[in-house]
């Protein structure tokens, strides 16, 4: 019984964890730079995306809507789609929170997560920065 109540705290606590990390990330975030495999993308293809995070749910929207599921710890994501283009895919990233500057390193593969906050030289990364919408 004793093994029992200690392994139901431990979860509580690391859900508490979890949702004390998503929550600092919540709110409406604007697309002010981009970049994929070392190359930065022009300022107009930021223009007019947003990404809502609410709890432990997103809404990316740019050409399309993109929505699903996000958890994080301290400095890492993990990013599941439900609906969009990205439905039914899994993503592994690196963040870092500064003031109202959002920055996320994403790997799109999926296979591990990010070691530093770069594409250089890596094709299926993705870096975004946001700053909070007023």
């Amino acid at each position: 019984m004793r093994l029992l109540s200690g392994f139901l705290f431990f979860l509580l606590l690391v859900g508490c964890s979890n949702q004390n990390h998503v929550e600092k990330l919540n709110g409406t975030w604007e697309l002010v730079a981009q970049e994929i495999g070392g190359m930065k993308l022009p300022v107009t293809a930021s223009l007019n995306q947003t990404l809502v995070i609410n709890g432990e749910e997103y809404s990316m929207t740019a050409e399309s809507v993109d929505k699903g599921t996000i958890s994080a710890n301290e400095t890492q994501l993990d990013i599941f789609g439900t609906d969009g283009p990205n439905a039914g895919k899994a993503f592994k990233a690196i963040y870092k929170l500064e003031n109202d500057k959002l920055t996320i390193c994403y790997n799109l593969s999926g296979d591990s997560y990010p070691e530093e906050f770069s594409t250089d030289g890596k094709a299926m990364f993705f870096m975004a920065t946001f700053e909070k919408a007023n």
